[in-house]
C-alpha cells in the first residue's frame, strides 16, 4: 500500500472512476433494501468490499487521518467519497429501522396481553387459544 502523500494523478482518475461506481452500488443496496430484496443486498457486499479495498490500495488511504495527507488535486475524490460516507450512513438507518419494525412485529406476536387488539395464530390457522377473548358480558 502506498503512502496517501505519494497518490499519483494517474490514480486520481481511477479513484474517481472507482468512487463513480460505489456511490452507484450504495444507490442501488438503498432501492434493494427499500424493496426487501435481502438476497440481492448480501450478494452486492462481496463486490462492494472489493471496490473498497481497491480505494484503499490505490489511494493508500486507511483511515480519515490519512485522507487529510492527500494533496488538494485529490479534494473532488474526498467530497465523492464523504458523499458516499452519507449514502451508506443512509442505508444503515434503513436496515436499522427495519430491524426495529420486525423486532416490533416479532414482540407484539410474543405479547400475551388481555387487552391486546393483535390476534396470534397456531400453525393451523386458528386463532390461539392461549389469547383471553372478552364476550358480550364482559364487554
Amino acid at each position: 500500500m502506498q503512502d496517501p502523500a505519494q497518490a499519483t494523478p494517474d490514480n486520481l482518475t481511477l479513484a474517481l472512476e472507482l468512487a463513480d461506481t460505489l456511490e452507484r452500488m450504495l444507490e442501488e443496496e438503498f432501492e434493494l433494501l427499500k424493496q426487501q430484496k435481502i438476497e440481492d443486498f448480501e450478494a452486492t457486499q462481496s463486490s462492494k468490499t472489493d471496490l473498497l479495498r481497491q480505494l484503499t490500495t490505490i489511494t493508500g488511504v486507511d483511515s480519515p487521518t490519512a485522507a487529510d495527507k492527500l494533496s488538494s488535486q485529490w479534494d473532488g475524490f474526498k467530497n465523492k467519497i464523504m458523499h458516499c460516507r452519507d449514502l451508506h450512513r443512509r442505508n444503515e438507518i434503513l436496515i436499522g429501522r427495519k430491524i426495529d419494525a420486525l423486532r416490533g412485529a416479532l414482540q407484539s406476536l410474543r405479547v400475551q396481553d388481555p387487552a391486546s387488539s393483535v390476534e396470534v395464530y397456531d400453525r393451523l390457522g386458528q386463532v390461539s387459544r392461549n389469547r383471553r377473548t372478552r364476550g358480550y358480558s364482559e364487554a
